[in-house]
C-alpha cells in the first residue's frame, strides 16, 4: 500500500518535460551548505517519471523530501503503478529516498550501473534484486527504450547516464547540473549570468578533479549518436534549448586552460597582510594582468575554487598564528588541494611578529599542488613600510610577467 501524502503535499504538481516525461523532484530552498560547498541559492533534487508501458522512475530525492516526490507523482498517476526504477547515481541526495520508495511501490525491477548495484547495497538494506547495467546495455519499457552509458568518476564510480530514445531525453545525473533552487524548471527561463555562475561554481567545486574524465566523455559522446532534445541533470534546471552551450562550457572548463588572471587569497589579523595583498594586486594590475583580491573575511572556500578554475595564478597570503597558517587559509588550501587544479603559477606571502612560519607553510602546500612557484615566500615583520610595499608591488609585477608569458 502506497503511503498517503498529507493534505498540503497533495497540492504539489508534477511538471511536464516532454509528452511522456514528467519532473517529480523536490526543491530545497533552505540548504546553504552542501558538504562544504556553499549553496546560497539552494538546490533541487530532480527525479523523473516516464509514462511508458512500463512506468519508470528515474532517480529519487534526498530522504527528507520523499513525500514531496510522492505528491508530485500522485498528481499524475497512482505511485503503485511504477514498474521500474533507474538509479543513475547512488549518492544520498539522489538515492536517499530509494529504500522507502521501493518499500512503498514494490517495483518489478531496479536498474543501476555495475558499481551502482554495489554502492546501493553498501549504503542501504535493499533486499530486492538490483539489475546491473553497463555501457551499451538497453532496457525495453515496452513502447520505449532506455540506453545506458557509464560515466565513472563523474563524479562517483557508479555514475551513469540514461537516454530515453523516443523522447530524446538524456538523464545526466550530476553532470551538467548546478545547485540552484528556482520556481522555473528550464534553463532558458533563467538569467544567463546566474546560469553561467552556478554551472561554473558546480564544475569547479564538484567536477574539477575529474577534468580528464570530462574530456574523455566529451570526446566519446558523439560516438553514441545521441539526438539530445532535453538534457536533464539531477540538480538545477533542465536544458531544452542551447544544449551545446553547457556542453561547450564543460569542454572549456575541463581543459583548465589558464587565463591572464590572478587571484590573491588572503586573511589578516591586524591589516599588515592585507596591506601586502593590496600592493601585490596593484603590481599585477599595473603590469597587464587582471586580478581579484579575495579576503577570506568576506568570501568562502567554494567562491575561491570557482575563481581558481580559470585563474592562471594563485597568490596566497597568511599571517602567522601560533606558529601556523591562519585557520581560514588552512581550510581553503586543504579544500582546493583536493580539487587538483592544473596549470597554475603562484607564490606565498605574509606578515609575522616573531616566528613567521606561515608563509613557508603556504609555499610548501602550493608546491604539493604542483603550482609553479614564481619566487620565494615574501615575509614582512610587523607593519610593512613604504619600501616593503614597493617589494610587494614588484612581486605583483613579476607574477604578471610570468602569467602573461604562460597565457600568450
Amino acid at each position: 500500500m502506497v503511503k498517503e501524502v498529507s493534505e498540503m503535499e497533495s497540492f504539489l504538481q508534477a511538471v511536464k518535460v516532454t509528452e511522456k516525461v514528467y519532473w517529480v523532484g523536490a526543491i530545497d530552498w533552505a540548504i546553504k551548505d552542501f558538504h562544504g560547498y556553499s549553496t546560497e541559492r539552494g538546490t533541487t533534487y530532480n527525479a523523473f517519471l516516464i509514462l511508458s508501458d512500463k512506468i519508470t522512475l528515474v532517480d529519487t530525492v534526498k530522504a527528507p523530501f520523499i513525500d514531496e516526490m510522492f505528491a508530485r507523482i500522485s498528481s499524475i498517476i497512482d505511485p503503485s503503478k511504477i514498474d521500474y526504477i533507474i538509479s543513475n547515481h547512488s549518492e544520498p541526495d539522489h538515492s536517499g529516498a530509494l529504500p522507502e520508495t521501493i518499500r512503498r511501490v514494490k517495483p518489478q525491477k531496479i536498474f543501476a550501473s555495475l558499481m551502482g548495484e554495489k554502492n546501493l547495497k553498501a549504503h542501504y538494506s535493499i533486499d530486492q534484486e538490483i539489475t546491473p547495467v553497463k555501457t551499451g546495455d538497453s532496457v525495453s519499457l515496452g513502447n520505449m527504450t532506455v540506453d545506458f552509458i557509464e560515466t565513472r568518476m563523474l563524479h562517483w564510480p557508479d555514475s551513469m547516464f540514461s537516454y530515453l530514445r523516443e523522447e530524446k531525453v538524456l538523464f545526466s545525473q550530476d553532470a551538467f547540473g548546478m545547485h540552484l533552487a528556482s520556481d522555473r524548471l528550464f534553463a532558458d527561463e533563467i538569467e544567463h549570468e546566474v546560469l553561467y555562475w552556478e554551472a561554473e561554481k558546480y564544475f569547479a567545486n564538484i567536477l574539477m578533479p575529474y577534468s580528464q574524465q570530462v574530456q574523455k566523455l566529451a570526446a566519446d559522446l558523439p560516438g553514441f549518436n545521441l539526438d539530445i532534445k532535453t538534457l536533464a541533470p539531477d540538480h538545477g534546471p533542465l536544458w531544452r534549448k542551447n544544449i551545446s552551450e553547457i556542453i561547450g562550457w564543460y569542454v572549456d572548463w575541463s581543459a583548465q586552460k589558464p587565463e591572464n588572471f590572478a587571484i590573491v587569497v588572503y586573511d589578516t589579523m591586524w591589516q599588515s597582510t592585507a596591506l601586502m595583498a593590496r600592493s601585490i594586486a596593484d603590481g599585477i594590475k599595473n603590469s597587464g594582468s587582471r586580478v581579484e583580491l579575495i579576503p577570506l573575511s568576506a568570501k568562502d572556500r567554494s567562491y575561491v575554487a570557482t575563481k581558481l578554475l580559470r585563474a592562471g595564478a594563485l597568490v596566497v597570503g597568511s599571517p602567522t598564528l601560533n606558529n601556523n597558517i591562519f585557520p581560514t587559509l588552512s581550510d581553503v588550501l586543504t579544500y582546493v588541494k583536493g580539487l587538483r587544479p592544473k596549470n597554475k603559477i603562484g607564490v606565498a606571502f605574509g606578515s609575522y611578529g616573531w616566528g613567521g612560519e606561515a608563509a613557508k607553510q603556504v609555499d610548501d602546500i602550493l608546491k604539493s599542488m604542483d603550482v609553479e612557484i614564481v619566487s620565494e615566500p615574501l615575509r614582512m615583520k610587523y607593519v610593512p613600510k613604504e619600501n616593503d610595499l614597493k617589494k610587494c608591488f614588484e612581486l605583483g609585477a613579476a607574477i604578471s610577467a610570468t602569467l602573461r608569458e604562460k597565457t600568450k
